[in-house]
C-alpha cells in the first residue's frame, strides 16, 4: 500500500480499505477503456449514432462511479465529522452535490 498524501487542493485525505480503492480503481479502469475504444471509433470514423451510444455508457459508468464514492464519503468522511462536531462538513457536501446535479 502507497503512503497517504493529502490532496494539493484542499489538504485533506481519505483512509481507503484495500478493497474499496481496489473496486474503485476496476471502475476507472473500465471508464478508461471504453473512452479509449470511443477514441478508436473517432479514428476509424465510425457511425455517429454508434459512438454516441457508448459515449452515454461512459456517462451511465461515470455516474456509478459517483453514486458509490458518494455513499462511501457520507458513511465515512461526513459521518466521522459530523460525530466529531464538524458541521461545516454539511456545507461542504451540499457544495459537492450542487456541482455533481450540473
Amino acid at each position: 500500500m502507497s503512503e497517504k498524501k493529502p490532496c494539493e487542493c484542499c489538504g485533506k485525505s481519505t483512509d481507503r480499505s484495500d478493497e474499496e480503492r481496489k473496486k474503485l480503481i476496476h471502475r476507472l479502469n473500465r471508464i478508461e477503456g471504453q473512452v479509449r475504444g470511443i477514441r478508436r471509433m473517432v479514428e476509424d470514423d465510425a457511425y455517429c449514432a454508434d459512438i454516441l451510444i457508448q459515449s452515454a455508457a461512459v456517462n451511465a459508468a461515470v455516474n456509478a462511479f459517483n453514486k458509490e464514492l458518494l455513499a462511501s464519503h457520507i458513511r465515512g468522511c461526513v459521518a466521522r465529522d459530523i460525530r466529531a462536531g464538524k458541521d461545516e462538513v454539511i456545507d461542504e457536501l451540499v457544495t459537492t452535490l450542487q456541482k455533481l446535479m450540473k
